[in-house]
């Protein structure tokens, strides 16, 4: 008996956080939505919501660096957010480099657009990065 191990992925901002859901079984990841963030704190309870329908096994979170792998504030906010996530939840947490998730996003954002029958207007640039980062993380597992 196999189980799908579902995973969770976040793209960390101090206003908006991108989310994408998928699992290891095919690599796959899809966009899902995302979360505001008030003065850099994120939206716990929505975040608990999300963490309860799918109940991930994992959960990554994208780790901003400099191109040439540097830190930079964002940095050690993102740190800080996937610690809180590893106290919430009971599950392991990853964090996963990032750079130019945002710009494999906006060209994927296409994807996602361009045919107004298939048209997804709840689904932001945001939650494509959170999908190229744990996209890239399972390629990587």
């Amino acid at each position: 008996m196999s189980i799908i191990e579902i995973v969770m992925g976040f793209d960390f901002g101090t206003k908006h956080i991108g989310v994408a859901i998928g699992q290891k079984l095919t690599c796959t990841a899809q966009p899902l939505t995302v979360l505001q963030s008030q003065s850099g704190v994120p939206n716990w309870k929505r975040i608990k919501d999300i963490y309860n329908i799918w109940k991930p096994m994992i959960l990554v979170v994208g780790l901003p660096l400099k191109i040439d792998g540097s830190e930079q504030p964002i940095t050690i906010l993102a740190k800080i957010f996937a610690m809180q996530l590893k106290e919430l939840f009971p599950v392991t947490v990853k964090m996963h480099d990032e750079r130019f998730s945002t710009s494999e996003a906006r060209l994927n954002y296409f994807e996602y657009y361009h045919d107004d029958s298939c048209a997804r207007p709840n689904i932001k640039i945001n939650a494509i990065a959170a999908g190229v980062i744990l996209k890239s993380w399972l390629n990587k597992s």
